[in-house]
């Protein structure tokens, strides 16, 4: 079932990637009673906004199965926009006021690159609180990514941010801490990106109430939830929904950032990620770049790495997300005559907020 874009019109990467008879504005053949209802808060500076748009829409097209599920779009204001950016919001996002008058099943965050160590400094600070305030009430449950799972147990629990030593960047395994529904049955390691230049900490999570479901070796937590007033908050460090070539255009921006003196370091590459062909034309090309630093030197990238990338992660994501659904869809069939949220997922999606006496999975004790 095709994802149904409130508002009348289709963000172009998603109609262009699809065949037209995938692509439904609102239709009035649908009740939004019959579906489930869904808020994308994309907060993602210009360069990144369409293709989050995109990855999200994947994602969430995947792992729903035949039941529909209609989407409005919304951005946080006081994120630095370009005209071409303001563009695409006002041909394809809602007003945020209309959000406060708003219930949904489910809303996703997004974060954005942050400007300030401290994140109460962001211009977006005081609307970012408000719509954690709001989800709390008006949803079943909340989808928080990376800097937005920062700012949320920031505000929630007054837990900081630490600052990396280095950039965590790349895809990394992790295993299961805790048995949760939120974690397929049988499934005791999931794999995920990440990039990041901070971390909040286990200790500090789970004493302020928070289930840490997943957690790396290399990469520290990586999923964790609490139950916030009405709605389930779930928080990934890493970014499920990124397309297989995101961490390359990321990998690549910061080497243009190299080049131009914008960063006085050259980037790491990707951990997990790239082929051992790959790696080696990678670091004859830093060698190159950090002999002859300029920005010209970008002509002789290796393009070519980028093609034939592919998603390690897209059963983990389509996993998580898929009981993340059933699990909205379990709660909207609670209190009303919608049935078909055994379409979405497994039955046990009833349970996942309930879930409170949770045991360390065999594998998080070794």
């Amino acid at each position: 079932m095709p994802l149904i874009i409130e508002g009348g019109r289709v963000p172009s990467l998603w109609a262009e990637r699809c065949a037209s008879n995938f692509v439904i504005p609102i239709d009035s053949r649908l009740r939004r009673s019959e579906g489930l209802n869904l808020a994308l808060i994309n907060n993602m500076p210009d360069a990144a906004l369409e293709d989050t748009e995109l990855q999200f829409f994947e994602l969430l097209d995947m792992a729903s199965g035949n039941v529909p599920v209609f989407i409005r779009l919304y951005s946080l204001t006081g994120v630095p926009r370009t005209d071409r950016g303001l563009r695409h919001l006002n041909s394809f996002y809602h007003p945020f006021d209309d959000l406060w008058e708003s219930r949904f099943d489910g809303v996703i965050v997004t974060g954005t690159e942050p400007h300030h160590a401290n994140l109460r400094d962001e211009p977006y600070w005081n609307l970012m609180v408000r719509v954690f305030d709001w989800a709390e009430r008006n949803t079943s449950s909340t989808i928080l990514s990376c800097l937005a799972a920062h700012a949320s147990v920031l505000y929630c629990a007054g837990i900081k941010r630490h600052p990396l030593p280095d950039k965590k960047f790349g895809v990394f395994d992790a295993v299961r801490n805790v048995d949760h529904p939120l974690i397929s049955h049988g499934t005791n390691a999931v794999r995920f990106p990440h990039s990041r230049w901070n971390e909040v900490r286990e200790d500090e999570l789970t004493s302020a109430g928070y289930i840490v479901v997943t957690k790396s070796a290399d990469a520290g937590v990586d999923l964790f939830l609490r139950k916030m007033k009405h709605s389930l908050f779930v928080h990934f460090q890493g970014h499920p929904e990124y397309g297989a070539q995101t961490l390359a255009k990321e990998f690549r921006r910061d080497v243009k950032r190299f080049l131009r003196r914008e960063r006085e370091t050259y980037p790491n590459m990707p951990h997990g990620y790239f082929s051992e062909a790959s790696l080696r034309v990678l670091n004859d090309f830093r060698a190159k770049a950090v002999a002859d630093r300029c920005e010209e030197m970008m002509e002789s990238f290796p393009e070519w790495v980028i093609n034939g990338l592919e998603r390690s992660w897209e059963s983990s994501a389509n996993g998580v997300y898929r009981n993340w659904m059933s699990f909205l869809a379990s709660r909207k069939a609670e209190t009303s005559s919608f049935t078909s949220f055994a379409c979405v997922g497994s039955d046990r999606s009833a349970s996942i907020i309930n879930n409170q006496n949770t045991q360390p999975s065999s594998s998080a004790a070794q």
